[in-house]
């Protein structure tokens, strides 16, 4: 299988891999069929005015699976760190696999699952506030 140079420099090299203590949320997903678990964690800087305006001022993330899966975790991590909850919220799992010069279509599912893994979460988050999840 023929991966892209970014690929393999964020599989080889992965960025904000770890854990964060007292994040304030957690998004854990997988797949099933390829047995990929991703988990997200996110440390946000609130904004008074609207939730969706709160920064994302640190991430990490754990991956257990591919090299398609650890690259699309940590470029995922890299797209949304300093954007806001609307702006991370809104990368697209094709941003993710455009901005690793993309993915083979059998591993396209890895960069899905940065995406969901975005949206637990973010969602996580909200509902520690007290506030509604969003809807996909």
């Amino acid at each position: 299988m023929d991966y892209s140079k970014k690929v393999m420099d964020h599989f080889m090299n992965p960025r904000n891999m770890g854990t964060l203590e007292n994040c304030d949320g957690i998004g854990e997903v997988g797949n099933a069929k390829c047995g990929d678990i991703m988990k997200i964690y996110l440390r946000v800087e609130e904004n008074n005015l609207r939730v969706e305006d709160g920064r994302i001022v640190d991430v990490k993330f754990q991956t257990f699976g591919c090299g398609a899966a650890v690259a699309s975790s940590s470029m995922a991590t890299e797209l949304i760190k300093g954007k806001t909850l609307k702006e991370a919220w809104d990368l697209s799992n094709k941003a993710v696999a455009e901005a690793l010069d993309g993915l083979p279509p059998i591993k396209m599912h890895c960069s899905m699952l940065a995406e969901e893994a975005i949206h637990e979460a973010i969602n996580d988050y909200l509902l520690k506030k007290g506030l509604e999840p969003w809807e996909d």
